[in-house]
């Protein structure tokens, strides 16, 4: 800790490496095994979990950049084994939204020059690729990636298992397992490389496949098509999670496109 400024009443574990230059304010939490690069700044009300990285330059904590928040405490949440890379910001939560969180979950990556602006809540694995930036209380489920360069709308949901190309404005909410692209962003088929390498079975991605085929290509209105889903398609979780995305959707899903896109 040599030339950081570390606050005395901070709660770091013993085995926390951190690196010279470092600003660590009084109301820290930081778990075992985590390193925080030089250069780094971890301001008041942030806990982060266990074996996470802090790269050079990142600022965690920060107050809201929101007109509304108005000095309330407010927190982060990191969960274990992140990655936060160099430069990256990630703000706390607001009153206003409800929630006073903001939360990144387990063995997420925040790639360099992202934001995670005011309320965000990302779930685990969730790969944030460089110069994203997210907008306040935007939902980010588990294993989505988003593209490097694009930008999210406040109040969007990116769905689980989700892919977006880089360089994409989403304004709309983004459905488990689809992949994403085109401007306006569109749906272009499933993320049919993430789900094999996270060990979708053939008929799991069929089941997903005809459950979107009905979604998007039946002719029928977004509630209707979900209950001739639930009519065809016999119960399963993957079926759960697109019913139960689009049903809570605020911001309506994104459209269907029938050009590619590079996975």
């Amino acid at each position: 800790m040599q030339f950081s400024t570390v606050h005395p009443n901070a709660k770091i574990a013993a085995n926390v490496d951190i690196s010279p230059y470092c600003y660590i304010a009084e109301h820290v939490e930081i778990g075992e095994g985590c390193v925080i690069g030089p250069h780094a700044t971890i301001l008041d009300y942030v806990k982060i979990g266990k074996n996470c990285r802090i790269f050079p330059g990142a600022v965690v904590g920060a107050i809201p950049q929101d007109m509304k928040f108005a000095g309330e405490v407010s927190w982060v949440e990191i969960g274990d084994n992140t990655v936060i890379r160099e430069c990256a910001t990630v703000n706390r939560g607001t009153a206003a939204s409800g929630k006073l969180l903001t939360k990144i979950g387990d063995n997420c990556l925040i790639m360099s020059y992202a934001h995670v602006a005011h309320d965000c809540h990302l779930g685990n694995h969730v790969i944030q690729t460089s110069y994203v930036g997210l907008a306040g209380e935007t939902d980010v489920d588990d294993w989505a990636i988003i593209g490097g360069g694009s930008l999210a709308h406040q109040f969007c949901h990116i769905g689980v298992h989700a892919m977006i190309q880089g360089g994409s404005r989403i304004t709309k909410d983004v459905p488990p397992y689809a992949l994403a692209g085109r401007h306006p962003l569109s749906f272009c088929g499933l993320n049919n490389v993430g789900l094999r390498r996270r060990g979708f079975s053939n008929e799991q991605i069929d089941r997903i496949r005809e459950i979107y085929r009905i979604i998007y290509n039946s002719g029928l209105n977004r509630s209707d098509a979900c209950l001739e889903v639930e009519r065809e398609v016999p119960p399963c979780i993957e079926r759960d999670n697109i019913l139960n995305f689009i049903r809570a959707s605020k911001r309506g899903i994104i459209k269907f496109t029938d050009l590619s896109v590079d996975e």
